[in-house]
């Protein structure tokens, strides 16, 4: 990070408003979490944003502000949990003509058990020497964009002992409804809610298999999930050298149009969850554990004191 009087006034705003209150709330989180006798270990902070609102780079910050305090913090994503090429075949094919279950993203193209079953080891790296592999390396690029995993030989190693695990995604703590109000916003919604609700061998929804996990959460709201056309296309923007690259590899990269054609998947569960999620907070949110953060459409915090406590 470069020095305060170098910061643009944009940079000076949302490192002073926003990445540092989120963290001096997170520690504290962490020293309760601490003191509750959680037995060493680690505190999982939920993170539920939309797409293109800066998580990445949130938990970025907040891994380099616990290191300098002296902790461990570990990052994961749903995206990380997304089913092999394979598998989201096999969602696709048991749903024809759905066009938010024939690609990733929704509630339905997440390998359930793997992120159980990260989340539990995360929880487990509490000694000195303890690995854990995290499945970090989803290839978005592999068959021609449909995406598959990544080998496991690639994925990087979280060491213990962990501090905190920073688990992000833009439908954590999203809440099933009622199947006749997900039909009514989309037809289409009905079988992703049936798997929010519950999904595979596991007969777990989110809330039991990966929800009940999080010991504290922060929620990223916007006025407009909107938004997340213009943040998609300026990060595909923002990447021409790496979607050159891509290019000359021979791996295909996305279009503006093909962009905003994969936001349109999402946009239905949007409409439908974000606004339980903000009149009542994750699925299992708790009194004091949770934290909501306004951003505006430049990402920037919406007010001087933006964080909301519940």
């Amino acid at each position: 990070m470069p020095p305060r009087e170098q910061l643009a006034p944009a940079e000076k705003r949302r490192i002073f408003q926003y990445y540092l209150p989120v963290f001096f709330w997170c520690q504290r989180q962490l020293q309760q979490h601490r003191t509750a006798g959680s037995g060493g270990t680690p505190l999982v902070l939920g993170i539920s944003a939309p797409q293109g609102c800066g998580k990445t780079t949130l938990c970025e910050q907040l891994e380099a502000l616990f290191a300098y305090t002296g902790s461990t913090a570990a990052s994961i994503s749903i995206d990380d949990f997304y089913h092999t090429y394979q598998g989201q075949q096999a969602v696709s094919a048991a749903h024809p003509g759905n066009p938010l279950l024939q690609m990733r993203g929704n509630a339905g193209s997440h390998d359930m058990q793997l992120g159980t079953d990260t989340l539990r080891a995360l929880r487990g790296a509490t000694s000195a020497g303890s690995s854990v592999p995290v499945p970090r390396r989803y290839d978005k690029s592999a068959y021609s964009g449909q995406g598959d995993r990544a080998d496991p030989a690639t994925w990087p190693v979280a060491t213990g002992p962990v501090d905190v695990v920073l688990f992000e995604g833009w439908m954590l703590g999203f809440g099933p409804v009622d199947d006749t109000a997900a039909a009514a916003v989309d037809p289409n919604l009905a079988p992703v809610n049936t798997f929010l609700r519950r999904q595979g061998r596991m007969r777990q929804g989110y809330k039991q298999a990966w929800d009940s996990f999080v010991d504290a959460w922060l929620v990223v709201r916007v006025a407009q999930p909107d938004y997340a056309y213009r943040w998609r296309l300026q990060a595909r923007r923002c990447c021409r050298a790496a979607e050159q690259a891509m290019r000359a590899s021979g791996k295909p990269a996305m279009t503006d149009e093909q962009v905003a054609a994969f936001v349109d998947r999402f946009m239905p569960a949007y409409r439908c969850y974000l606004p339980g999620l903000y009149a009542k907070g994750p699925t299992t949110a708790a009194p004091g554990r949770l934290l909501v953060v306004e951003v505006d459409e430049g990402r920037e915090p919406v007010a001087a004191q933006p964080a909301a406590i519940m």
